[in-house]
């Protein structure tokens, strides 16, 4: 990319939060209320793009599953272009822009092109969402281990696929993001690798908004749950004894 002046604007890259809007952080909000530009994801609430104050102007860079409304060479060309023209532009991305937000391709981008950059972080749906559920991810009688993963792997990434043995026998308490439409996959490499099919799974729609939706079932029975409910993404699945706890701590989590 060819280096552009250092009077160029600068670009946050601002974590939007799960989104309820009480969890956007000071700063983050602070930035959408002045900022000259915002692009921003499809999962960004509308309590959160509410915060952005009237004199920006606001584009739509969100990706949805089959609806993929710019390529990530697009919005990173948008940022550069929107940040030699205006001085302060916001990249609005649900959740924390580094957890499974491309946050960091953007910014490498942007240092390339000689664009300043900063990042905001945000609370990642991945523990809010459950904590809202009553699911604390981890607990002293039950998980001392989480990991965070992806269920919606891309194409041309750096290795051929999650391992899903390695995971289910090493970590207590799995955090699957984007990973609904892939389940009938999963599980069956989790059952391989010696995780029973009793094991607690909940799957959470649209976390810590009024609208949340939860299914809790287990690797047998939430595949028919899913199918029975018309339970679609976006969605947060959980796995682990963990989720037990749902039916105790749920009812003053939110």
């Amino acid at each position: 990319m060819t280096q552009i002046p250092s009077t160029s604007g600068k670009v946050y890259l601002v974590g939007a939060g799960p989104g309820d809007p009480g969890l956007m952080t000071i700063k983050g909000k602070a930035l959408l209320e002045m900022a000259d530009v915002v692009i921003y994801d499809a999962l960004v609430s509308v309590p959160i793009l509410a915060m952005i104050g009237s004199q920006a102007e606001k584009i739509n860079a969100g990706k949805r599953r089959g609806r993929h409304s710019s390529s990530q060479a697009e919005t990173t060309a948008l940022l550069i272009a929107k940040a030699q023209q205006n001085a302060v532009v916001v990249r609005l991305k649900g959740g924390d822009p580094f957890v499974f937000g491309r946050g960091g391709e953007e910014m490498s981008d942007l240092i390339k092109a000689g664009i300043p950059v900063e990042v905001i972080p945000g609370i990642t749906s991945g523990i809010a969402a459950p904590a809202y559920s009553g699911i604390p991810v981890t607990h002293r009688d039950y998980a001392s281990s989480v990991t965070f993963v992806t269920g919606h792997e891309s194409a041309g990434k750096y290795r051929p696929q999650i391992n899903w043995t390695a995971l289910a026998q090493g970590s207590e308490t799995i955090v699957i993001y984007m990973g609904v439409h892939n389940l009938s996959s999963i599980i069956p490499q989790l059952e391989a690798a010696g995780l029973s099919l009793d094991t607690p799974i909940a799957l959470i729609r649209w976390g810590t908004l009024p609208i949340q939706e939860e299914l809790i079932g287990t690797l047998a029975t939430i595949l028919e749950q899913i199918s029975q409910r018309g339970f679609e993404a976006p969605a947060i699945a959980i796995i682990g004894r963990v989720v037990n706890l749902h039916s105790l701590l749920a009812g003053d989590s939110a």
